[in-house]
């Protein structure tokens, strides 16, 4: 039998805010155990909740640039549940009325598009964070997370494989840090996910039983837990079982999803609007303010770039994987007035490359895009050819001088003069009868050789193109 693999996904994503959701409490990662814990965040007696607006706004953001409605009224609600790290014994989460409805995500895969549903985003609290390993034999618990704001988003039941479910993820990752309402730092914990998988026959329209795999922090491990995940539901059914509805953790060093505990279902949390929070109302005037705080979207930026610059799909999604990366290479553009595909290729092989291997974001890059710009329009006028560029580019990168100063101080400049180049060939032809004997008699190969020869001879500053023109032209020529 075939099998259909369906997965949706809850993804948390912690707001960049200062404070607290519903306390003026830091939310600055790092600080010692239980430092960053208020009275409000531990729900001490007489406390009251308020709720934070920058937390609000941020939400509004997310639900705007997913084109999702937004909830002129929505209201917070407790889920009620007992854990170490939950102080309060419940959480402030958002159940009927969240702030941002169905909305949608376009991911890229394989050459094709597919648009994916978004069910809601709410916004809730975080809990705080149980620590196993510090401890021999006892769990400590840390509190500084609890009340940190958090946008819980939950997809359709779209996607049908791991693949998607990671593109679909990062598309996410690439939409709230591009958005500045996350650092979507994993390790940290600023985006987590979790995913429901069931599988079905092929052909079925009725969902299978879904297992939910909990807080996975790595694109590699989504992909791996629901990989493995649904191998183990279609072996469960292949042998005559059936799939219980259950939460899973997913094990990293054995690769393998295992059970954490049963399901609950929404009754089980016993939800119902928190009595110390109003109802949260939001006016079209908040609602067209943030509007206009919106950025170009990575999506239609993508676009654009393919129209705009003539790039390749898989050109342009590298190309704006990140907002910063999309502006330094616009700026590029902007400033060497050359062709855009020269440009694109410099930033994504030779700038990128230098710096991963220097561990550095392009916003510490050593080269600027105006200094980049610069050297870009030297190869484009034919100043220095694409091999001494990359010479260039590495005094560049150490000196911190533009391209200009550099080819003038170390005599880089390309020799152009056909004189100069026919004479060079011509001593080369002289000094090598044989090879010349044999390229004539049809060992083309050698071509490669006689090129390689000028540009030595040259110190590589020999216009390739012209070595190349002249070349065919003495050798076939007889002279």
């Amino acid at each position: 039998m075939e099998w259909e693999p369906v997965i949706g996904l809850e993804i948390h994503v912690q707001l960049l805010t200062r404070s607290k959701i519903f306390s003026g409490a830091s939310t600055a990662y790092g600080a010692p155990p239980n430092t960053q814990a208020c009275a409000i965040d531990l729900g001490m007696p007489g406390t009251l909740p308020v709720l934070n607006e920058a937390a609000v706004r941020l939400a509004v953001k997310f639900g705007l640039a997913v084109e999702a409605e937004i909830a002129r009224r929505s209201v917070f609600a407790r889920k009620n549940y007992f854990y170490p790290d939950l102080p309060k014994g419940y959480q402030i989460s958002q159940y009927e009325l969240p702030v941002v409805g169905k909305g949608h995500l376009t991911i890229h895969l394989d050459g094709r598009e597919k648009r994916i549903g978004i069910t809601r985003a709410h916004l809730e609290e975080d809990a705080g964070k149980s620590l196993h390993e510090d401890f021999h034999g006892l769990t400590g618990i840390d509190l500084n997370r609890a009340g940190t704001p958090l946008l819980e988003i939950v997809s359709e039941p779209d996607l049908r494989s791991p693949e998607e479910a990671v593109a679909y993820m990062k598309k996410l990752h690439q939409l709230v840090v591009w958005l500045g309402i996350s650092d979507g730092n994993m390790q940290e914990g600023s985006f987590r996910c979790d995913a429901n998988v069931s599988v079905r026959p092929k052909g079925e329209t009725k969902f299978g039983t879904r297992t939910e795999i909990k807080n996975v922090n790595s694109f590699r491990f989504v992909e791996r837990a629901i990989q493995f995940e649904i191998e183990r539901q279609i072996q469960v059914l292949e042998s005559g079982g059936t799939v219980v509805q259950e939460t899973r953790l997913y094990d990293a060093e054995r690769d393998e999803t295992r059970p954490m505990r049963t399901k609950e279902e929404a009754f089980d949390y016993r939800y119902f609007p928190d009595p110390d929070l109003l109802p949260l109302v939001i006016g079209e005037d908040f609602i067209e303010q943030v509007r206009r705080e919106l950025p170009e979207l990575p999506e239609a930026r993508y676009h654009r770039f393919i129209e705009q610059y003539g790039l390749k799909p898989y050109d342009a999604e590298v190309l704006t994987a990140t907002r910063p990366l999309s502006d330094y290479f616009e700026a590029v553009v902007r400033e060497a007035a050359c062709d855009p595909k020269l440009c694109a290729n410099w930033v994504m092989v030779e700038l990128s490359g230098a710096l991963n291997r220097a561990g550095l974001e392009i916003d510490r890059s050593p080269v600027s895009a105006e200094r980049l710009a610069g050297l870009l329009r030297r190869i484009a006028d034919g100043t220095i050819s694409g091999k001494i560029a990359k010479q260039v580019f590495e005094l560049m990168w150490d000196s911190g001088k533009d391209a200009d100063t550099l080819i003038e101080e170390k005599g880089l400049k390309q020799i152009t003069d056909a004189g100069a180049i026919e004479k060079i060939i011509d001593e080369i032809l002289e000094a090598n009868p044989k090879q010349v004997a044999q390229y004539r008699a049809g060992k083309e190969k050698l071509f490669g050789f006689f090129v390689g020869q000028v540009m030595k001879a040259t110190q590589g500053k020999a216009n390739p193109q012209q070595v190349n023109a002249l070349l065919k032209e003495k050798l076939q020529g007889g002279g």
